[in-house]
């Protein structure tokens, strides 16, 4: 009998602590009724992984798991909206046994494994636990336009579909698709998690409380790095790379189209155009923008050349991938949940941003080299370790321990967490209404 697919779909709203509090006095009641409507529908099986998987053994049809965080009204909304009553969608749904996971607590990292800082992400698996490809991208904290869409989603379900009907003679093209070993098996097993949650919610008590959202996943993986005391790797700090970082700019209406290649970019060197369609990447079948990232991301980060099968037309077309070292710095991670950790970490508490090329030359501001606005001071905790030090909304920074070519926010995440330990102090010089100004800033665990 032919393995039945499982199609695991994780939809992940990396809902920021802060935000949540807005909700503090009806998000137990909010959970309490988003249960009662899923079972009461009976569409879904309801925060119950092997039950779902039992069943979908059993009847032979497809599972397909949704994976959100504790729901906020945005985050139901996405449910509706975007699976419910979607006409494309919906006649997809049809086809498999439909669960849903409401927490992180528990899952198996061994093989659900995903950028903790997406809010929307989709896991296609056999029963047997082969990864079939995965769905959902974000570049932005806010906006999903030019990553993910309703018409990307139903084709990569139709291709896990065609890659089920074709298993397992095609099992060497998703062999790559399942990770390595996890530092820990499941979520509440990380050293900064362990003692505030277990495996499971609290379903008698303050249930949103109990629940480990996707993003904190993530800070216990850099906290567990921070707090031995070595530095962050990149591949942690720039987790699933953007493929646009590479000149690489994908049509999220289809499965994996070249809409467009970047002048003079590592793609536009691979010999990519526009209209091809990715077939394989890395050896691995391609369903998705995210399977593009999946590849990128385990590639290492001192660079490495990977072949790459494009349909051009009606001709297949054999073409190599070619990795620099440090490729991974051309991915822009300050929109990330995780770059929030980031800034405690290197600058105690600051966001910076880049200052107008107009405003070079003037009032002591160099006019190449670094040039970094201090735009937000950070006020609690660890975060105000920076005002504490003295630092000033609308100072710009123009030298980061002693290093005056961090161009960007990124630069100075990525350097501080990298070089420094926590505990160090480093020499950071301001310019202030014209005036040079040299400042202490201790790095942060």
């Amino acid at each position: 009998m032919r393995t039945f697919l499982v199609l695991f779909s994780v939809f992940v709203l990396c809902v920021p602590e802060i935000f949540c509090q807005e909700q503090k006095k009806s998000r137990d009641q909010m959970v309490r009724d988003d249960r009662n409507k899923v079972e009461g529908e009976g569409f879904w099986v309801y925060n119950d992984l092997d039950t779902a998987f039992a069943r979908a053994k059993q009847t032979g049809k497809p599972l397909l798991v949704v994976l959100r965080c504790i729901p906020c009204q945005e985050c139901v909304k996405l449910d509706d909206e975007l699976v419910d009553r979607d006409p494309i969608v919906r006649p997809l749904l049809e086809k498999f046994v439909c669960a849903r996971v409401v927490s992180t607590n528990g899952l198996d990292l061994s093989l659900f494994q995903f950028d903790t800082d997406q809010s929307f992400a989709v896991f296609m698996l056999n029963a047997d636990r082969t990864i079939y490809g995965r769905f959902g991208t974000r570049s932005h904290r806010t906006e999903w336009v030019g990553d993910v869409s309703l018409k990307g989603l139903a084709a990569a379900l139709a291709g896990a579909l065609e890659l089920h009907a074709d298993y397992p003679g095609n099992k060497a093209l998703l062999a790559g698709k399942s990770g390595t070993s996890p530092l820990f098996r499941s979520p509440e097993l990380f050293p900064s998690l362990s003692e505030k949650y277990t495996n499971c919610l609290n379903e008698t008590g303050e249930v949103a409380k109990s629940c480990i959202h996707c993003h904190q996943i993530g800070d216990a993986v850099r906290d567990y790095y921070r707090g031995r005391g070595e530095p962050i790797p990149e591949d942690v700090l720039s987790p699933y790379p953007h493929p646009k970082s590479l000149g690489l700019i994908l049509d999220p209406n289809s499965r994996a189209t070249v809409r467009e290649v970047l002048p003079n970019s590592i793609a536009d060197s691979a010999g990519l155009k526009a209209g091809d369609h990715i077939q394989s990447f890395g050896d691995q079948a391609i369903l998705s923008m995210a399977d593009v990232q999946w590849v990128l991301h385990g590639l290492p980060s001192d660079g490495q050349t990977a072949p790459v099968k494009v349909l051009r037309g009606t001709a297949e077309v054999a073409l190599s991938l070619t990795l620099p070292s440090g490729w991974r710095r051309l991915d822009n991670i300050s929109w990330r949940a995780s770059s929030w950790g980031l800034r405690r970490m290197a600058t105690g508490g600051l966001l910076l941003e880049a200052v107008a090329d107009s405003e070079r030359g003037i009032d002591g501001i160099p006019e190449a080299g670094m040039a970094l606005r201090i735009e937000h001071v950070g006020q609690y905790g660890p975060h105000a370790t920076a005002q504490k030090q003295g630092f000033q909304k609308d100072d710009v920074v123009v030298s980061y321990d002693g290093r005056t070519d961090l161009l960007t926010d990124a630069d100075v995440l990525r350097h501080g967490v990298t070089s420094g330990k926590p505990g160090d102090v480093i020499e950071v010089e301001v310019i202030r209404k014209g005036q040079r100004n040299r400042l202490k800033l201790p790095l942060q665990p």
